[in-house]
């Protein structure tokens, strides 16, 4: 149930109400950025909330129990703040999102609609529309350590304690050639084994794109070079010339981190946990087995 206050009620009664729609969202790294469907910029709690910025919502619906409410944003990529680069590079992904009603004459009075996360965004060249999902999203999210054969961490984490930043496990080169804005030949790299770097973390040293990360899908030694292909096309356009630094990945399998990480201590799986197949089993008597024996698998 929400509460309003007595003044914003009572505007309300009035019939002829000042009320928009603000949309507030929060990055992983902290940075905030305010959207209004209001034609003048509106400011409380010290954020700025940019008039006319092309945002529009969906019906907002609130259900009963635990299940995730959801509704839709669409907005065009007018905002310098709000762009599709931005979009691309992951910049709001799980971004923190807060819908207001307010009075745009009173900003004292308004009231939070909704407070979730952002979730899938599918964009064109125009526009975009991005999925914001209930706080009630986060219970179907797992928690704590998960018990399976395979890793449950990420190499280079406090836990794995294996220290990327050394030689044997890092490195930097640049771009020499392309295929397309995720697939190039590399050099720097030659003295590592084919897919040492694959499932490990690219990251732009110099070019349009420095700063970014991305993860390697594969590395791959061939005639003509080294080959990297990463995971997502970046959104900016990747030159020749480019820098970039990339650490070694893990498959997160206890063989990879014995044969390759000499890491088992650190293991964070269970590679000895029976599987159903050992749930499953049952003895077979075969009657024409002459070994002695009198049960087998």
């Amino acid at each position: 149930m929400k509460t309003i206050s007595a003044e914003l009620k009572q505007h309300l009664l009035t019939g002829a109400t000042t009320m928009c729609r603000c949309w507030k969202l929060e990055t992983q790294s902290g940075d905030h950025f305010g959207f209004s469907d209001h034609d003048h910029d509106i400011s409380f709690d010290g954020v700025t909330y940019e008039a006319a910025s092309g945002f529009t919502g969906s019906e907002i619906e609130n259900s009963l129990g635990l299940s995730v409410d959801n509704l839709d944003v669409d907005g065009a990529l007018s905002s310098s703040r709000l762009n599709e680069k931005d979009l691309l590079a992951g910049v709001f992904d799980n971004a923190v999102v807060e819908i207001w009603s307010v009075n745009w004459s009173d900003t004292s009075q308004r009231i939070l609609l909704r407070k979730g996360n952002l979730g899938e965004v599918s964009h064109n060249e125009t526009g975009f529309s991005a999925e914001i999902r209930g706080l009630a999203h986060q219970l179907n999210q797992p928690m704590g350590r998960v018990f399976q054969k395979s890793c449950d961490t990420f190499a280079g984490s406090a836990s794995c304690m294996i220290d990327l930043d050394t030689p044997v496990y890092s490195t930097s080169g640049n771009v020499i050639s392309m295929s397309d804005n995720h697939t190039f030949i590399v050099d720097g790299l030659e003295g590592y084994e084919d897919g040492w770097f694959t499932h490990g973390l690219l990251v732009w040293l110099e070019g349009a794109n420095e700063g970014r990360k991305s993860e390697i899908k594969y590395h791959h030694l061939q005639a003509g070079g080294v080959s990297i292909q990463i995971w997502q096309q970046m959104p900016d356009a990747i030159a020749i010339g480019d820098r970039f630094s990339v650490s070694a990945g893990c498959d997160k399998r206890f063989t990879t981190c014995r044969d390759k990480f000499a890491n088992i201590i650190n293991f964070q799986g269970f590679p000895f946990m029976p599987g159903n197949d050992f749930v499953t089993f049952y003895p077979n008597r075969d009657d024409g087995n002459n070994d002695g024996s009198s049960f087998n698998s």
